[in-house]
């Protein structure tokens, strides 16, 4: 089994590399965003590799680091989540990026991703809560209220106060950050209208 190539761009494809590793060159099929993070022919690149074997081809899926490799296998334990489509997810969020978009349960952000539709969204956030966050750079505090919101548990005010900085335009995971670094401040027992108010404040810094 491949698990990393090393070797000197030889050309591209429309979505994969050419590696020259040793004379022989090797197919690797890569995200969009990978692709163009790669240097120019010639010049020496370092792949992590995804191999596929199956009864009629042997596929190789390469990546910058071994976590987008980690984040490309996980993406594909979801339901109605392939390859093609995993790699098309992480062409449009970086590994940091869709890791904190699922912490975060921000459905939006997976679901700007050519081919994916908000219920495949849905269950890549669903199902992965609790596998991808340790990829995550997010506050732990801001992960555990984007999940209180997200299944109805967090207390009325700040629920409430979230909507509220959402109806004014921010997005979800920013209102949630902003909210809950106010509940730090307010402490238990704090208003919706302070709360509003300190998330306002943390979003203006």
């Amino acid at each position: 089994m491949i698990g990393k190539l090393k070797g000197l761009i030889d050309s591209y494809g429309e979505d994969f590399v050419i590696l020259d590793v040793g004379g022989v060159g090797y197919q690797v099929h890569c995200s969009s965003r990978t692709l163009q993070h790669l240097p120019s022919p010639g010049e020496a690149a370092v792949l992590s590799i995804e191999t596929y074997v199956r009864e009629d081809q042997i596929k190789l899926f390469g990546f910058r680091t071994d976590q987008e490799r980690e984040l490309f296998r996980l993406l594909q334990t979801v339901q109605g989540v392939g390859a093609k489509v995993a790699l098309a997810v992480l062409g449009t969020l970086s590994p940091a990026d869709l890791a904190n978009a699922i912490a975060l349960r921000d459905k939006a952000a997976v679901a700007r991703t050519p081919g994916v539709g908000p219920k495949v969204a849905e269950r890549i956030v669903t199902e992965l809560k609790d596998k991808a966050p340790a990829f995550a750079n997010v506050d732990p505090a801001v992960v555990h209220l984007a999940g209180a919101v997200d299944d109805q548990r967090a207390p009325r005010p700040v629920a409430d106060a979230i909507s509220a900085l959402v109806n004014l335009g921010y997005g979800q995971p920013q209102a949630a950050a902003a909210i809950a670094s106010a509940s730090r401040s307010a402490g238990e027992g704090a208003e919706t209208a302070q709360l509003i108010r300190l998330g306002l404040k943390e979003l203006a810094k």
